[in-house]
């Protein structure tokens, strides 16, 4: 003996379903902004290499270094 009626059941697979149904919609957009994000940096990193590669060497501005670019590109 079911622990629901069948009529009864119905509703709450359907409930079920469209919790897991928002779940996976979540999922994927929290995957959608991280790929963006990481798209957009891969990007900031490609210009940098390039103006490195192709630019003639300018001393750094005082105060700043390496590390202080990074985070610039981070930002």
């Amino acid at each position: 003996m079911p622990a629901l009626p069948l009529d009864e059941a119905g509703k709450y697979v359907a409930a079920a379903y469209l919790v897991f149904l928002a779940l996976i919609l979540v999922y994927v957009a929290i995957m959608a902004a991280k790929l963006a994000r990481i798209d957009r940096d891969l990007g900031d990193l490609a210009d940098l290499a390039e103006r490195r590669m192709n630019g003639p060497e300018e001393p750094a501005p005082a105060g700043r270094g390496v590390a202080d670019e990074q985070q610039v590109v981070r930002s």
